[in-house]
């Protein structure tokens, strides 16, 4: 039994606990469904405002709400239109028939006129409000003649006044309605669209005037719900401006609640102060509002109603549930519901777009792969193939109309194609064909020399054929490395789009108060980044007047802060006293690249066949090339200057460097059929740890001084264009502070006259340097060179000399913290 009762008790426990909750979650998901479904989808929401505004007064006599709330349905939503006609028509009902009849009259004289003014009326959206005012003017002034048998100025102006008055409340509700009737939008609220729905909201409420439930009035406590609720979710600026324009509506409908607009102001600014209190905290600043203006003592009101009324639209307010107020607060500028809903926008565009570029990514690689698939047939497939279409043609000129064309290739096939196979290889390899073979086939063929003819002939087609092959074949694989490398820059733009930017606020709080515990003024700091190496951090500061303050303070003291050396990146001063300046501080680099280059063409001339290039690329690092074209003058220089431009801007894409001059080399190769060659000197310099990765094609050694050592860095690689294929070769080496790399053309390296071994004296000439000035050294390699050669320059000379050194800025960082535990 005790086994029985534990299984039966223990599921009790669980539905007890869990069906509950679901089961509220389903009904109250239902009801909001239904509601939704009676009132929006249905239409029913007209009827229900157009019962209220039907019977809305303004100074006890006007009613200008009537035809704008119809005519603005007429515009939005047609269909509905006789809903709201009906509820209009009941609710001028409930004051007196008459007024049921003037409504309905003056609605249906403002049909009649909008059939006949329709078809030249250009924009419905501005013409019907004018059409509501000639409407209301029209139909006052015939009540005013019929009513007084003629003008009278007093009715006139009446006239005028509701006329204007409806004027007003169309292009009103034209704005309002689509908020109050939409179930979805996407769009935030404009300031503007915000009074109009505020007017339209106490607009409503008019209707209600008079209406009370156990001495309590229903228009007073709608109107402090109103305002608690915008308190709560939009703050004191939006709950004030709620309690002035409602205390002002209601005012104008009843001269008596002249003091309920300071009331719902006072109440909606004190709310919106108290707001950190959540639900109570609004609800508190209500009771006090009530409590001051009720002991203000010119209310008339007794102060113990006024707060019956305020305890009961602050029930409802409690009551209330987080949903509504929430979504309210999602289309609602500077609510944190709006912020969470536009950063959640903005993360599903930027997931999108990382998608979308992963995707581009993924297409570029697939059409990397179909580019560099090239069938590879074994056993020797495509040459036989070759070889095969190569005879056809022969034996189709000539051993088609001879007489022993059965006996040679029915009879005797393999010996003929043996034959015929031979004599094309060696024509294609010596372009002659051996004694002994021609002998052979002279025997063999009664046709030998007009095939031999034939073949030669063909044979020019067949190399052409090949070379054309061959050249396809390296424009695929230029293509596949292109697309390779646009894949891999995409792929890794995908993965910086997704990297979010992180939370900054407390280390920014703390840099705001750091300095201004210093005396510097600050208005806004916003932090992207505070990774090592790569901080960058924007700020709004007063204008400086060209002191310099970002520079000489804040990016030391941040540096301090920060333990790295950070410097102003980008300063954007205001051209005004009163105005503001926009800093960006970014991470220094830990080292720093000074370069000097000296450079002389061939005989003095002008131009120079060698070109050079100082490239800092993203990422921190920084390129040096040096590229020589074949020959000197002008020919050579546009080709070097060609290769360097080429590089240039694959590098700066953000294409790996083997990758880069992979594609150039193709380029090179392919775009012409002269042997124009040119070398390349490539050293890549990162500027975080000074490690430099050098990729030399075809270019001469360059040394590393270091102290009184002499290092050499050489390659073995072809001069580019040469072959359109070939493996590059890197060589990677660690500098230090205060090293000099020294570059050069071969001009300068193999320049030395009556000199067996180049290195050695090329060390030997680095190495009695007394000086570590970039410039002086390139100057003095050059003069050495020339001095070597009895001051003649036989080729083109280019010395590029690059320093290493660590990055100090130009401020010394300030301690930030020290100063604060002295104070």
């Amino acid at each position: 039994m005790q086994n029985v009762e534990r299984t039966v008790v223990k599921p009790t426990s669980e539905v007890n606990l869990a069906k509950p909750r679901f089961e509220l979650s389903k009904i109250l998901t239902k009801m909001q469904t239904s509601i939704e479904s009676f009132f929006l989808k249905k239409g029913y929401i007209f009827l229900f405002i157009g019962f209220l505004l039907g019977r809305a007064l303004i100074l006890a006599k006007l009613t200008p709400f009537s035809l704008p709330f119809f005519a603005a349905v007429f515009f939005i939503r047609r269909d509905r239109a006789p809903i709201a006609l009906l509820g209009l028509v009941a609710g001028a009902a409930t004051l007196s028939l008459g007024e049921a009849a003037f409504t309905f009259s003056t609605i249906v004289l403002f049909l009649v006129l909008f059939r006949f003014v329709s078809n030249w009326m250009k924009n419905e959206f501005k013409g019907l409000p004018i059409l509501v005012f000639t409407t209301i003017l029209t139909i006052e002034l015939l009540q005013t003649v019929i009513t007084n048998n003629g003008f009278t100025v007093y009715g006139s102006a009446m006239a005028g006044i509701e006329a204007g008055l409806g004027l007003i409340l169309a292009f009103i509700f034209l704005q309002s309605i689509p908020l109050m009737t939409a179930s979805k939008r996407r769009q935030s609220l404009k300031t503007e669209e915000i009074v109009c729905l505020i007017i339209m909201l106490a607009s409503i409420m008019t209707g209600t005037i008079g209406w009370t439930l156990y001495d309590i009035s229903v228009e007073h406590t709608l109107a402090r719900y109103l305002v608690l609720i915008f308190s709560y979710v939009a703050g004191a600026t939006v709950g004030s401006t709620v309690g002035v324009v409602t205390g002002l509506i209601f005012s104008l409908a009843n001269l008596s609640s002249f003091f309920h607009m300071s009331l719902l102001a006072f109440a909606g600014l004190l709310g919106g102060l108290l707001k950190e209190g959540r639900k109570i905290g609004v609800s508190i600043g209500l009771l006090i509002a009530t409590l001051l203006i009720g002991m203000y003592g010119e209310t008339g009101v007794p102060v113990s109603k006024m707060l019956l009324e305020s305890g009961v639209a602050i029930l409802l307010f409690l009551l209330t549930p987080s949903v509504l107020t929430s979504k309210i607060a999602k289309y609602i500028p500077g609510t944190a519901e709006y912020t969470a809903e536009q950063q959640q926008y903005m993360r599903k565009m930027r997931d999108v777009t990382a998608r979308r570029v992963a995707q581009f990514s993924n297409v570029f690689q697939a059409l990397s792969k179909s580019f560099s698939t090239i069938e590879e047939n074994p056993d020797g497939e495509e040459p036989d193939r070759d070889l095969d279409y190569f005879l056809s043609n022969v034996t189709e000129k000539t051993c088609q109309t001879c007489f022993k064309k059965d006996h040679c290739w029915a009879r005797n096939f393999n010996t003929t194609y043996e034959y015929m196979s031979e004599i094309m290889h060696e024509l294609d390899q010596t372009g002659s064909i051996s004694p002994k073979l021609s002998r052979d086939w002279d025997k063999h063929c009664t046709r030998s020399k007009k095939v031999n003819d034939i073949m030669q002939q063909q044979l020019t087609f067949y190399q052409a054929n090949r070379k054309l092959k061959k050249q396809v074949q390296e424009s695929r694989k230029l293509v596949a490395n292109q697309l390779l490398g646009v894949s891999e820059v995409m792929g890794d733009f995908a993965k910086e789009i997704q990297r979010e930017r992180e939370n900054h606020h407390k280390q920014e709080e703390q840099i705001l108060s750091a300095l201004q515990e210093f005396g510097i003024q600050i208005e806004h700091v916003e932090i992207y980044s505070l990774e090592q190496g790569s901080v960058d951090i924007d700020m709004t500061i007063p204008y400086c007047g060209g002191h310099g303050e970002c520079e000489k303070l804040i990016a030391p003291m941040l540096s301090d802060i920060l333990g790295e050396t950070i410097l102003v990146d980008l300063e954007e001063c205001s051209t005004i006293p009163n105005g503001f300046c926009h800093v960006t501080f970014r991470s220094a680099k830990a080292f720093a690249v000074t370069t000097g280059v000296a450079h002389a063409a061939k005989d003095g001339d002008l131009i120079s066949g060698d070109s050079y290039s100082t490239i800092e690329l993203g990422g921190g690092k920084f390129a040096i090339a040096i590229s020589d074209g074949m020959g000197n003058g002008e020919r050579a220089h546009t080709e070097s200057q060609e290769t360097l431009k080429l590089l240039q801007q694959i590098l700066q894409s953000g294409i790996e460097e083997k990758v880069a001059i992979k594609s150039v080399n193709s380029i090179l190769s392919l775009r012409t059929t002269d042997e124009i060659f040119s070398t390349l000197d490539l050293a890549m310099i990162d500027l975080q740890n000074a490690s430099a990765r050098f990729l030399k094609i075809g270019s001469t050694p360059s040394f590393i001084k270091r102290g009184s050592k002499i290092i050499k860095v050489q390659a073995s690689n072809l001069p580019m264009g040469i072959l359109q294929e070939f493996e590059v070769d890197v060589v990677s080496d660690q500098l230090k502070a205060g090293d000099l790399l020294v570059m050069m053309s071969d001009g300068v390296f193999e320049g030395p006259k009556h000199v067996e071994n180049y290195d050695l004296w090329m060390k030997r000439k680095i190495g009695e340097l007394e000086t570590n000035d970039p410039q002086a050294v390139a100057d003095l390699i050059m003069e050495e060179v020339i001095r070597s050669r009895s001051g003649m320059i036989d080729d083109d000379m280019t010395v590029v000399v690059a320093k290493i050194d660590h990055n100090i800025p130009k401020w010394a960082s300030i301690p930030v913290q020290n100063m604060k535990k002295e104070a």
